[in-house]
């Protein structure tokens, strides 16, 4: 038995990789979409478009001004001489955010008043608008301190003293990164799984898989097992490639990290499995995956956070193993958590590849015939 199921992996792995083109889609989009989404995707805004339309001439007014100018994350794109350039230059994305100080700003904080500085954002993309609004404020907010220092002599009553854990720069590319690594496995291990059945159908060597001495479930094996490895080394090269390209530290043990990685493994082979089953083209195959794909990724928090989303939605999220590998890959990496963390991760991600590979199985025996 033992060699009849190897036999057929080692002719599902030919079938694979029997070309230099096989090969390459394999290996080369994983990687190539590893480094466009480390990247492009991070919630860190630099450079952000500023334009200022200072009416005042104090000192006061001056010196915030060179806050702003001195920041990493503005980009000074000019001066404005009055409030009617402010609309046009907005309209036309010529800058991202305009500075507005008041004319009467110097003298008001001279009276020991407080000076109105406005700020108009473009909001069209509000979480670009609401990264560049946090900026504002902590440029604000620390001017205000040490100029209360400076002028007054005297610190603020209340200080606000900020610590990160497990991310001390606060950088997105920790977070987004680790996340890939679940998305990239579960595109490879979902392709190669849904092809393989559906290829066969295909090339019309099914109908000579069904009279070999094969039992349907060693074929179910045989035609997952390839999935399996093949997922699994692919999650291992971009670890490799998060860790020592990207610069992201791995904190916790890769004894904790695999046995997750091989239960989401397996049940997205149950998935795919069952996709296969029900296709009998290459392109309903991929169609199939596709229209897994989207949802699994959107449900499971890699790009929204659960907790935004509606009850209904907040509910489905419960039937993604997306969900809950995102959560063992990324506190492994940030946070070094070890397996005693992650029981409310690891039994439901079981179940549900339990119950995908049984329905797979049993899909996969009543359509063989």
């Amino acid at each position: 038995m033992g060699h009849r199921i190897l036999a057929l992996i080692i002719k599902e792995f030919l079938a694979l990789f029997r070309d230099k083109k096989s090969r390459m889609a394999v290996i080369v989009p994983p990687i190539l979409q590893l480094l466009i989404f480390g990247y492009a995707a991070t919630f860190d805004l630099e450079n952000a478009d500023l334009a200022i339309l200072n009416e005042d001439s104090g000192v006061f007014s001056r010196e915030l001004v060179g806050r702003f100018q001195g920041s990493a994350g503005f980009h000074l794109v000019g001066y404005l001489q009055s409030a009617a350039e402010i609309g046009p230059l907005i309209d036309r994305k010529g800058a991202l955010l305009v500075l507005h100080i008041d004319s009467h700003c110097s003298a008001q904080v001279a009276q020991g008043e407080g000076c109105p500085v406005q700020v108009l954002i473009d909001g069209r993309n509000s979480n670009t608008a609401m990264l560049a609004l946090n900026y504002v404020r902590s440029i604000v907010i620390d001017f205000n301190r040490q100029y209360a220092e400076q002028v007054f002599g005297a610190r603020l009553p209340a200080e606000l003293t900020l610590r990160a854990w497990f991310n001390p720069n606060l950088e997105s590319r920790w977070f987004i990164v680790p996340g890939i690594i679940a998305l990239l496995a579960m595109i490879v291990t979902l392709v190669v799984t849904a092809l393989s059945v559906a290829r066969e159908r295909e090339a019309g060597t099914f109908d000579q898989l069904l009279v070999t001495p094969l039992r349907p479930w060693e074929i179910l094996i045989g035609k997952a097992m390839p999935g399996l490895i093949v997922g699994v080394g692919e999650a291992s090269l971009i670890i490799l490639v998060t860790v020592f390209w990207f610069r992201i530290p791995l904190v916790g043990s890769l004894a904790t990290l695999y046995p997750a990685l091989v239960i989401y493994v397996l049940a997205i082979i149950g998935v795919g499995l069952m996709i296969s089953s029900f296709s009998t083209t290459l392109q309903q195959a991929l169609l199939g995956a596709f229209l897994f794909i989207v949802p699994a990724v959107i449900l499971s928090g890699f790009t929204t956070p659960i907790a935004n989303m509606p009850p209904l939605m907040q509910r489905l999220t419960y039937l993604d193993p997306m969900r809950y590998f995102l959560i063992i890959v990324r506190r492994v990496f940030l946070e070094g958590a070890g397996l005693e963390y992650f029981w409310h991760e690891l039994w439901p991600m079981s179940l549900i590849a339990v119950v995908t590979l049984t329905l797979a199985t049993w899909l996969f025996r009543h359509r063989m015939y």
